[in-house]
């Protein structure tokens, strides 16, 4: 069975978007800073399409007769950038480029929150530690 015009269509547009999109679209190459850093962009990307035809009648007193077609196909593309990946050291931060409201910066600092207190306590353990150490008196 022969394939319609329409599909025939749709396939070329849908291959067009396959070969524009790809995971490199949507996680972007990293970038180093000076400081060592390194920044991968993180983007969105939507995509619409649309695809029609018609037949037009010549003859409608013939049975066998084909019909010539006419169609159409559209497709857009956006791609919006929406955080950025920061690695930097032993760290790993994701910074938005929209902050919709309070819940979400806190919900971001979370991490960093996490990090100082870690930090804090490895401190304070490692203090403890070395007075201990240092203490050369047996206990009575």
């Amino acid at each position: 069975m022969e394939n319609h015009p329409i599909e025939n269509l749709m396939k070329s547009t849908m291959e067009s978007i396959k070969n524009m999109i790809d995971v490199n679209t949507i996680v972007g190459d990293p970038v180093e800073s000076k400081d060592g850093s390194l920044i991968i962009p993180i983007s969105k990307v939507s995509f619409g399409f649309a695809s029609g035809g018609s037949e037009f009648s010549t003859c409608l007193n013939s049975d066998n007769a084909k019909y010539p077609f006419g169609g159409g196909s559209g497709a857009g593309v956006s791609v919006k950038p929406v955080a950025f990946l920061v690695i930097k050291c032993d760290s790993i931060r994701l910074l938005p480029m929209e902050q919709n409201n309070s819940y979400d910066r806190i919900i971001d600092s979370v991490p960093q929150i996490m990090d100082t207190i870690k930090n804090f306590i490895k401190k304070d353990d490692d203090k403890e530690k070395n007075s201990l150490d240092n203490d050369a008196s047996p206990i009575e």
